[in-house]
């Protein structure tokens, strides 16, 4: 939510394919908070995701939940449609 206030694209391209090293790029050079995971925004299964993603560690059950949701939502449409994506909460 704070990353999209912020300037960060909320139309993103579904990229399935490049998730694994955007990711990578994303959390490079960050260090670990332990108890904590590094969750990005936007996330790495788009193609707005990696370079310039905002990353703030959270409580693991949020971030892998939230991932999940979105993974679980979005696996019915195929690579490169484009969503909005809204936090509601």
């Amino acid at each position: 939510e704070n990353a999209i206030k912020n300037g960060a694209p909320s139309i993103l391209t579904i990229s399935r394919k490049t998730a694994k090293s955007n990711r990578k790029i994303s959390l490079k050079g960050l260090k670990k908070v332990p108890g904590k995971d590094l969750d990005e925004y936007p996330p790495a299964m788009f193609k707005e995701g990696g370079l310039g993603a905002d990353v703030k560690p959270i409580s693991p059950s949020d971030n892998r939940g939230s991932g999940s949701t979105t993974g679980h939502k979005l696996k019915i449409y195929p690579e490169d449609t484009k969503i909005q994506y809204k936090i509601i909460e």
